[in-house]
């Protein structure tokens, strides 16, 4: 399972966002995140439709996309998301 965590360089919900993701890979060893800032990480972000950060897209072992949120998610929310990626 994977978060990819789209951010850029000076928005404050992302560092409210990235302490969340931080906090699920402590609480969900087998959670992969990867953070791409649209700024150098553009491809990705196009490739992906991101028009605006933070944003989350949880995919499951089979690559394929469960949810996608915008905005600074709970740490329940994220956990959710998690566990349907599952």
């Amino acid at each position: 399972m994977e978060l990819i965590f789209f951010s850029s360089a000076f928005c404050e919900p992302c560092v409210q966002t990235r302490a969340v993701l931080a906090e699920v890979q402590r609480l969900v060893p087998a959670a992969i995140v990867r953070e791409y800032d649209v700024a150098t990480d553009n491809a990705q972000a196009e490739a992906a439709g991101i028009r605006n950060t933070p944003m989350i897209i949880v995919r499951n072992a089979a690559g394929d996309e469960v949810v996608r949120a915008g905005g600074v998610p709970t740490l329940a929310q994220v956990l959710v998301a998690t566990a349907k990626a599952l």
